[in-house]
């Protein structure tokens, strides 16, 4: 798209405008990280604290920054999603960074498949149906458990190659692949929505089924997460 001069302001989604220095969306939602050097300087951008001393990324600067050097040095391609550092392998999704007042963590994808031998993995929420993160308390945490960090990415990494996928659960239905990978990658977000009635989750399910493409289905996830984070099915006001 071309920007040149006297060409007018630039175009972005309807309703947002661009700030070319942070590479933000700013609009009537949250506003989200693209550039991966951001997350690790200024936050995700998800809340008002995103760039200010109070951000949860600040307190934890060494330890993200070591989390980063172990899964670069794995090889693993980096890039942003959800607002977040996520790294993949062969095509698939490994694991994802984040950050809290509390903690912070490298959360895995498929992880139903980690066997866990160590039993570092936790739950990310009481409703969260198999442990899937670990968790640091402290910046020098990440060095302490860099062996576990390592194994765990590895085995992950060996799934992808196979092209292995958790099976599907009794008595569950099939998530479109990327709202799979938007539980995932958001705690909250998954810890509402499989709190859900199985109804609820349905609703969603259907939603996104009758998009045609994957960015649609992007699209309403993020429009729907205000809602499932309230309880609400996809058509529920």
């Amino acid at each position: 798209m071309d920007h040149g001069a006297g060409r007018g302001k630039p175009q972005g989604l309807p309703g947002h405008r661009v700030n070319r220095r942070s590479r933000i969306v700013r609009g009537h939602v949250p506003m989200m990280i693209t550039d991966v050097e951001d997350f690790f300087t200024r936050g995700c951008g998800r809340c008002a604290r995103f760039d200010t001393p109070d951000c949860s990324v600040r307190q934890w600067t060494a330890g993200l920054a070591a989390l980063r050097r172990i899964c670069r040095a794995m090889k693993l391609e980096e890039t942003v999603k959800w607002a977040h550092p996520c790294y993949t392998h062969a095509g698939r999704n490994i694991a994802i960074i984040g950050a809290l007042r509390g903690d912070f963590r490298l959360s895995f994808f498929n992880a139903a498949l980690m066997k866990d031998p160590d039993g570092v993995l936790e739950r990310q929420g009481e409703n969260t149906k198999h442990p899937d993160m670990i968790r640091f308390r402290s910046n020098e945490q990440v060095d302490e458990r860099e062996a576990n960090i390592r194994a765990y990415l590895a085995e992950a990494m060996a799934y992808a190659e196979q092209g292995l996928k958790p099976p599907k659960e009794e008595g569950g239905f099939d998530l479109p692949d990327e709202l799979v990978e938007a539980l995932d990658a958001d705690p909250d977000l998954a810890e509402a929505f499989h709190a859900l009635t199985p109804g609820r989750q349905r609703s969603y399910v259907i939603a996104l089924g009758s998009a045609k493409t994957a960015q649609t289905r992007l699209n309403r996830i993020a429009k729907f997460r205000d809602r499932i984070i309230a309880g609400k099915g996809a058509m529920e006001r």
